[in-house]
């Protein structure tokens, strides 16, 4: 576990002994579950403005591909009480050189792929609606999926993805549609998605890592010792750019990787301690 940064206040006296019970509201975890996917041959859909240099290719690297949103959708499970569906639908923004002859300098283009997956978890049954009044889409809207629903609020966690692999073809894939991009991804590029047939499609193949929770809010009874304050102080920062180098540590494990047997060791330490 790691070093707490706060400590008991010591100007109140007895900070270490149980003071009191306080109630605070928190969200349960009632279920999760976890994910390693592999996600193949993606279709990537370009703008009006990138496309074409992406039919002008003759061959592409990617760069890099980033989870630009996760939408989602909870909804009760029939016959099985308690139990909710996930669909989530992936987002992910694709970074590729296009390079249009061999001994030309590459062009960078984005464009964006989609995946949809659905999983079933527990989340318990709860017949209360839950208002609050920092929400920003309380009372003046007219939008009825803004209301307030008993269902459990699901959360997805996702690092980027890794590139498997990207190819260049110059017909679509049979198994691949192209999906309807929402405004608020596209406005993250430059023009307008191209939904029609066009000259060369780009696939990628990644793979995902990502856990996925259903939770709800509940109240929970806690023993409270004292108020905590921070045990470190804040160090101001300084424009000089050698100073702030100076304080970095020299990377050691840089220059000398360790050997399989001393990772083989780490990993084990690692599962005891958990």
């Amino acid at each position: 576990m790691a070093d707490s940064n706060f400590t008991a206040s010591s100007s109140a006296a007895g900070s270490s002994c149980f003071k009191e019970a306080v109630c605070v509201n928190a969200g349960r975890i009632y279920d999760s579950c976890s994910s390693k996917d592999c996600l193949e041959d993606l279709r990537v859909t370009f703008t009006t403005t990138t496309q074409p240099v992406v039919d002008a290719a003759q061959s592409i690297k990617c760069r890099q591909v980033e989870v630009l949103n996760v939408f989602m959708d909870v909804e009760s499970v029939p016959f099985n009480k308690g139990f909710y569906s996930v669909d989530m639908t992936f987002y992910f923004l694709v970074t590729l050189d296009a390079y249009a002859s061999p001994m030309s300098p590459p062009c960078t283009v984005q464009g964006v792929a989609v995946f949809s997956k659905k999983v079933i978890l527990y989340g318990s049954e709860g017949s209360v609606k839950t208002f609050s009044s920092n929400r920003s889409d309380q009372a003046g809207t007219d939008d009825c999926t803004s209301l307030a629903s008993d269902n459990p609020t699901a959360k997805v966690q996702v690092v980027d993805p890794i590139i498997l692999s990207c190819r260049l073809c110059d017909s679509a894939s049979p198994q691949c549609e192209c999906t309807p991009i929402p405004q608020n991804i596209c406005c993250q590029l430059s023009g307008d998605p191209v939904t029609t047939e066009v000259r060369r499609y780009v696939y990628v193949t990644i793979g995902m890592f990502s856990i996925v929770q259903l939770e709800r809010d509940v109240q929970m009874m806690i023993p409270v010792y004292d108020y905590c304050l921070p045990d470190k102080e804040c160090v101001a920062t300084t424009d000089d750019p050698c100073e702030l180098f100076r304080k970095i540590k020299f990377p050691v494990n840089e220059f000398f990787p360790p050997r399989l047997a001393e990772m083989d060791c780490q990993e084990s330490a690692a599962d005891e301690s958990c």
